[in-house]
């Protein structure tokens, strides 16, 4: 496969969806999965879109990935709930997190749902769309027990993972979509370098004796290296905060994560809607919002800027184009999901 080729978005959530089902998964959940690893290849998320379908192919086949049933609920106060995600696919559970609690925040205000034992839940920025869309502000983070790659400021030994928060704020411009972690840079971005021989153009990373390098591949060495926190050497005490932040969203709220025994790559899940009708009324909330964006994106740009984006602006952009002319896949992703169908004797679209 050519770099430069487009292939249609919907062909490619049709191919997604059809080997997931093939692998064993759920139809209802193929649906969602396959929907939501499309969405983070046309926002631009390309670590965290397509290039997860073959892993999670692979946690099926493997049984580290349950292909049926619902979570188990372990509480549920209307406004405030607790699953146990049983291992089912993230994606699915973070969609069904939503249905379960849009008609609960409609009516209390917010609503808000953490989920332990769930698997991995791909790119946060995939759910904001929906939200902000339908008049509703979304917070979602997620944190993995399972695993331990970034430093807490002024270490050399892994504790957290990168830990992602996102939010998504509706604006009549187009909503705002931020989707941040709490360390420099992700895992998905160190394996996709270390496998082509690259590295970083910062020193992101320190290797086991606390040194700044740009090598991802110290994250493999014996013993590991580390990604620093969000600020690196110099401010890193703010990823840190952010980090210890998430964990107790996270793994504190479900009541599970570091503190039990690991079982496999997956993810613990805070996630909360809010109705601004319920506080000042969404027209009210728009405005201030928009006037926001307004400010921001008239501001005189620094030498080297073209223009200041608003989160989202440039992943909205390229969603557009993306649906309208095809998506272009990283160069990497397109093989190993050929690989992977054969399998199933299933062929990988092509633009």
């Amino acid at each position: 496969m050519m770099a430069s080729e487009r292939i249609p978005a919907q062909a490619l959530r049709h191919f997604a969806e059809r080997l997931l089902q093939a692998a064993g998964l759920q139809d209802d959940m193929a649906r969602d999965v396959a929907e939501v690893l499309v969405e983070g290849d046309l926002l631009g998320h390309d670590t965290h879109g397509l290039a997860l379908l073959a892993p999670y192919v692979a946690e099926i086949r493997g049984k580290r990935m349950s292909v049926a049933g619902r979570p188990d609920v372990i509480s549920d106060r209307e406004a405030a709930l607790c699953w146990d995600g049983r291992r089912l696919p993230g994606p699915w559970l973070v969609r069904e997190g939503m249905r379960t609690l849009e008609p609960r925040a409609r009516r209390f205000g917010s609503a808000t749902l953490v989920i332990r034992r769930s698997h991995h839940i791909a790119c946060l920025a995939a759910y904001l769309l929906q939200a902000a869309e339908r008049g509703l502000v979304m917070l979602l983070s997620s944190s993995d027990p399972d695993g331990g790659s970034v430093a807490p400021f002024g270490g050399t030994r892994g504790v957290f993972t990168p830990n992602p928060i996102a939010a998504g704020i509706p604006a009549s411009g187009g909503p705002f979509l931020i989707d941040i972690s709490a360390s420099t840079v992700t895992n998905g971005m160190c394996n996709r370098l270390q496998k082509a021989g690259e590295q970083f153009g910062y020193p992101c990373l320190q290797d086991a004796q606390g040194q700044p390098t740009t090598d991802p591949s110290v994250l493999s060495g014996t013993p590991p290296g580390t990604i620093l926190p969000l600020g690196g050497f110099e401010t890193g005490h703010k990823g840190f905060a952010l980090a210890v932040l998430i964990e107790a969203l996270t793994g504190g709220l479900a009541a599970h994560g570091r503190a039990d025994p690991a079982e496999g790559w997956g993810a613990t899940v805070f996630m909360s809607l809010y109705d601004p009708e319920a506080f000042g009324g969404l027209a009210g909330f728009v405005h201030q919002m928009d006037w926001l964006a307004d400010a921001c994106r008239a501001n005189p740009p620094r030498p080297g800027t073209a223009a200041v984006r608003m989160p989202g602006d440039r992943g909205i952009a390229r969603k557009r184009e993306q649906e309208r002319d095809g998506v272009l896949l990283h160069p990497s992703i397109a093989p190993m999901l050929e690989d992977c169908a054969r399998q199933y004797g299933l062929e990988f679209p092509h633009g």
